[in-house]
């Protein structure tokens, strides 16, 4: 199962403290906790305002070597601007410091609000400004006017970089959308939103993005060991290339590719404490708990 990644959406949650992170924890090693129980987080604080390079650097460093971030690209892009005139938007974003997570970099997640409809023109545009590896992030990165000199990664060059696209609105379940993740290998995400938004599963790229939002309840409710067990089949399915029997597409082609896929998924049902422990229940099913050091809910001597 490697190239799977699980976890939550974010860690810095006021609810959390007391349940996942145990009495005792001080919250400046939240993180360090976090990245201990499960093998990735998707970085959600950069959707809502831009970090700083030395921010992603110390979330780099505060982490095991293995961990794997996924970012959340800001919502003024894609809520505020809607993707018009964002050459500036973009530079600035990548300016601000994922690119400092280096080896740690897993995929950017780019979320669109349900308001706003599939223009074929306006994402073909977006889809092709997206940069496919670090060198074409920086280069980017140099046009920004709020960095002055972003400091350059340790991967550079043709290190690839990946790109997945939530949607929300039922504009976009049509065959040209598919061509076009397709055309440029951006994933679409398979989006768990207890039935308020559309869920897909189409295979457009050499990675699956999942975002479990909430079994019955948006935002709260758990995953119980059925629903888990499902999700774990799928996940096992995609891995090894294939689709699942009852997958819901909306393409009448065949898939890209037979290929095993690289999955990342994250629990976002945070409300009622749920996403860690779900995510942490997900991957002992799928046997890639062992080697984790944190037990949810347990204070390690080492973090004493």
């Amino acid at each position: 199962m490697k190239g799977v990644h699980i976890g939550i959406s974010g860690w810095r949650y006021t609810p959390w403290r007391g349940d996942f992170y145990p009495e005792g924890l001080v919250q400046r090693r939240e993180l360090e906790y976090a990245s201990r129980a499960v093998t990735s987080i998707e970085i959600n604080g950069s959707f809502y305002s831009l970090q700083t390079p030395e921010r992603f650097a110390s979330w780099r460093d505060a982490t095991p070597d293995d961990f794997v971030f996924s970012v959340k690209a800001p919502r003024y892009i894609t809520h505020v601007r809607r993707l018009r005139d964002i050459d500036e938007a973009m530079a600035n974003f990548f300016a601000s410091g994922p690119l400092q997570l280096e080896h740690k970099l897993g995929a950017f997640l780019w979320q669109f609000p349900p308001s706003m409809r599939y223009d074929p023109e306006l994402f073909g545009a977006f889809l092709a400004l997206l940069p496919s590896c670090f060198s074409e992030a920086m280069h980017q990165a140099r046009q920004s006017p709020r960095f002055d000199d972003p400091p350059k990664p340790a991967s550079v060059g043709d290190t690839p970089l990946r790109h997945a696209v939530e949607i929300r609105n039922d504009s976009f379940l049509q065959e040209q959308f598919i061509d076009q993740l397709r055309e440029h290998r951006v994933a679409l995400v398979v989006a768990d939103t207890a039935g308020k938004w559309p869920v897909v599963e189409e295979l457009t790229a050499e990675f699956m993005y999942l975002r479990l939002h909430g079994d019955k309840e948006l935002y709260a409710s758990g995953y119980d060991e059925q629903a888990l067990s499902r999700w774990e089949a799928r996940i096992r399915s995609w891995r090894s290339g294939r689709q699942p029997a009852d997958a819901r597409r909306i393409s009448t082609k065949a898939d890209s590719s037979r290929r095993g896929r690289d999955l990342y998924c994250y629990f976002d049902n945070d409300i009622k404490v749920r996403a860690p422990f779900d995510a942490r229940r997900l991957l002992e099913k799928l046997g890639l708990a062992d080697g984790l050091p944190v037990q949810p809910g347990q204070l390690p001597e080492e973090f004493q």
